[in-house]
């Protein structure tokens, strides 16, 4: 087949030349087309139980986003904070897209007055002394709806929120909240927050990563391919086939109807740093056989190459686009859809090294040879050759004196560097992506120190919510929520019958409690509708009053301490014996059913990439041994890379739970290839150390470019605004430096002892 593939080639390069140009161009015009997305529930399926449950809330309840504006002072009951705090609060309530205002402006203070309820603004005015304002203070330290809520417990800071309507474009409303603070100047730090913003923060960021990384990578990867190669063809044709791969890729995402996400934004990385991979080889392997001395003309030399190299680099190939496919088997859906796009560009780019590459090379003049590119049995040193070359005949010299020494070795180190696996943790909140130095985490430790915590998550309850059984069930339920270390704040309807029992009873605290009758508390409701507003409770309680909404905001953003807390109301829930609490819903809920979809979809894909990689190369080899020997040096990097993330503190999440599949993908290519050339030299008589000799000084040179190029190419993550985005980079390079050790050392030594027969000569 390959020798049908090489004559095509070479006999009709400029039609392949004009094809591979013509499709790349297609979908490079699709670019422009892509839009990005950076909202979580984006990355789930519509049929996720958390969304449901949320979008069941919002059905019921009206939105669950909002936007926070945080004003910290020395005292935000100050005559200026106050004033500027207020005409916030008017600018917000004006902004289109937001349904409802809460602050110290617009929530209320509920008294009662000679058998009356009176419902006024918690600041009904701005103090102009001391005296009042130290009253006022007294007031709002009563207020449960504002106490912790909209202020500070130590009064250091007031935040004013908007709760935004459904549909309401994140971007339009962030716009709208930095426009009322440049025009609302003063001294307090101000800072922005809310769902809305992540998600307006991580959009922007996913545009400023991708106009990074690629000018980045791209430069990275055309420096290396030069000091690999010091031929401008080795430099020009594997860089282009990777530029027609990311067009590919990229250009893909529109035509599926695909928005690019925080995952997506690995792509252009995985395919600067894997798509080279093939015409890399297939530049050593012309190289290798472009001798001083050859009888070839470049057309030959071309053939040749395709021969020799045709099927380990479809097969790696291929084994690279399963690893990539394997993430079709997690639920999170930018990873199964970076599993689809990585796999097809990577198609593209192999069928660019078999083709293109040769095709180019065809038609240009032959290239000059390369010193110190062609087999050594042994017999030599290695002395004055490149460094690459020197390290390599170091390396044979070693495997091949010492084999069992060599695997003993790597067994050990890669064991005790496993055992950090039983420290990794799983984080899946968005929040945790930016560094603590960012404004994101500073404006949302604020809100968790201050206000209770941004993250919240909700019980759903069904019934006659105007019963006293129904409200003191919510009532009990909130007060263990509150006794939580991780729960800030709650907000209920309860809370608020309480407060109007205590003030309509001459706020004796004695009162601070749901009233016995049903009338009582439906009389309070209806004497709050007449001197407030009803759509204050909108939040809390349907208009029927057949459904109320017990809220828990969690004050940490880790997605552990989340966990606890959604577990603990799952629990009750499951416990309770009242029957009026129905599930538990919110971010916080979501956020912690993406842990178990996280661990599942990365335990899932790593058995099934390890599995189908290894039957590819049973059949490639048409030996089950061949599997299981290729798969090892890929299981002791799995060992070293978890433990490493276990004692780095590096958390499990959406971006590094993709890493296993690539690095399954990528590395099996590295032993595939050094089989391969293993056996051609077992087959062409040579013995078992000079056959281990001639693969790692001639194979071994483009599997170690394969590996340093995809290391090197993943070094433009660094530049990353997210925090899993530079871990995956540095774990790339640990997991790649791992599975070159394995196929430079423990495959050749594991070859030397075992003798196995696939990879013996057929005579023998």
């Amino acid at each position: 087949m390959f020798e049908r593939l090489s004559t095509f080639v070479t006999r009709h390069p400029w039609p392949i030349i004009v094809v591979f140009l013509g499709i790349s161009i297609f979908f490079a015009a699709q670019l422009p087309k892509a839009e990005v997305e950076g909202d979580v529930k984006a990355q789930l399926p519509a049929d996720f139980p958390s969304l449901v449950t949320i979008d069941e809330i919002e059905d019921i309840f009206g939105g669950t986003d909002m936007i926070m504006i945080v004003l910290t002072a020395d005292d935000v009951l100050a005559t200026d904070t106050l004033k500027r705090t207020k005409a916030m609060s008017r600018k917000l309530k004006r902004v289109k897209g937001v349904d409802k205002v809460l602050s110290l402006f617009e929530l209320k203070d509920i008294r009662g007055e000679d058998g009356s309820m009176i419902v006024d603004p918690a600041v009904k005015s701005i103090p102009k002394s001391e005296k009042r304002r130290e009253k006022l203070r007294a007031n709002l330290k009563k207020n449960d709806l504002v106490y912790g809520n909209v202020v500070s417990e130590d009064f250091k800071a007031t935040a004013i929120i908007g709760l935004l309507k459904a549909n309401t474009k994140d971007g339009d409303i962030v716009a709208a909240a930095n426009t009322i603070v440049a025009e609302t100047p003063g001294p307090e730090p101000t800072y922005i927050n809310g769902m809305a913003y992540i998600r307006a923060m991580v959009g922007k960021d996913i545009k400023g990563d991708l106009s990074k990384f690629l000018p980045a990578g791209l430069l990275i990867m055309l420096i290396f391919l030069y000091f690999a190669f010091r031929q401008l063809r080795g430099v020009i044709l594997p860089f282009f086939v990777v530029v027609m791969s990311i067009w590919v890729g990229m250009g893909l995402i529109p035509l599926f109807g695909w928005k690019i996400q925080v995952v997506t934004v690995l792509l252009p990385v995985i395919l600067i740093a894997v798509a080279n991979d093939y015409g890399i080889h297939v530049i050593a392997s012309y190289q290798e056989h472009n001798t001083a001395g050859t009888p070839l003309d470049n057309r030959a030399i071309v053939a040749k190459t395709i021969k020799e190299l045709g099927m380990p680099v479809v097969f790696t190939g291929i084994t690279t686009m399963a690893g990539l496919l394997s993430l079709l088997s997690h639920v999170i859906v930018p990873a199964e859809q970076m599993g689809i796009l990585a796999s097809l560009a990577v198609g593209w780019a192999l069928l660019g090294s078999l083709m293109f590459i040769p095709a180019v090379l065809a038609v240009i003049p032959r290239a000059k040879p390369i010193i110190g590119v062609h087999p050594d049995n042994g017999n030599g040193n290695g002395n004055g050759k490149h460094m690459l070359d020197r390290m390599l005949h170091a390396t044979a010299r070693v495997v091949t004196t010492k084999p069992k020494t060599v695997i003993a070795t790597l067994v050990i180190i890669t064991s005790l560097m496993s055992t950090g696996i039983y420290f990794v943790s799983v984080d899946t909140n968005a929040v945790n992506y930016y560094d603590e130095e960012s404004e994101m985490r500073q404006s949302s430790d604020l809100v968790n120190e201050y206000f209770g915590g941004a993250t919240v998550a909700n019980v759903i309850v069904e019934g006659d919510i105007k019963d006293p059984k129904v409200l003191k069930a919510i009532d009990t339920f909130e007060k263990k929520l509150k006794e939580h270390p991780n729960v800030g704040e709650t907000s209920s309807l309860a809370k608020v019958v309480r407060q109007m029992n205590e003030s309509m009873n001459d706020d004796d605290p004695a009162f601070d409690k749901i009233p016995d009758t049903r009338n009582a508390i439906a009389q309070y409701l209806l004497l709050y509708s007449m001197s407030g507003d009803p759509e204050d409770f909108d939040r809390m309680v349907d208009f029927p009053y057949e459904h109320a909404l017990l809220t828990a905001r969690i004050n940490s953003a880790g997605t552990s301490e989340i966990s606890e807390v959604v577990e603990f109301m799952e629990d009750y829930v499951a416990k309770d014996q009242s029957g009026v609490f129905k599930k538990v819903g919110g971010f916080g809920t979501l956020f912690y059913e993406l842990v178990d979809a996280v661990v599942k979809g990365q335990i899932i894909s790593l058995l099934l990439s390890l599995f189908i990689v290894a039957i590819l190369v049973m059949i490639l080899f048409r030996s089950v041994t061949a599997g299981i020997l290729a798969s090892a040096p890929l299981g002791l990097s799995m060992g070293a890379l978890f433990g490493l993330m276990g004692y780095f503190g590096i958390e499990l999440n959406i971006p590094t739970a993709m890493l296993s599949c690539i690095m399954i993908g990528v590395g099996i290519d590295y032993t595939i290839h050094y089989l391969w050339r293993y056996r051609t030299e077992r087959q062409r008589g040579r013995d078992y150390n000079e056959a281990v000799f001639v693969t790692l000084t001639t194979t071994g040179r483009g599997i170690t470019f394969n590996a340093l190029s995809v290391m090197i190419g993943f070094i433009a993550t660094f530049l990353s605004s997210f925090s899993p985005v530079q871990y995956f980079g540095f774990l790339v390079v640990v997991s790649i430096s791992s599975c070159l050790v394995g196929a430079l050392a423990f495959l050749p030594a594991a070859t030397l002892l075992l003798k196995p027969s696939f990879l013996e000569p057929k005579n023998q």
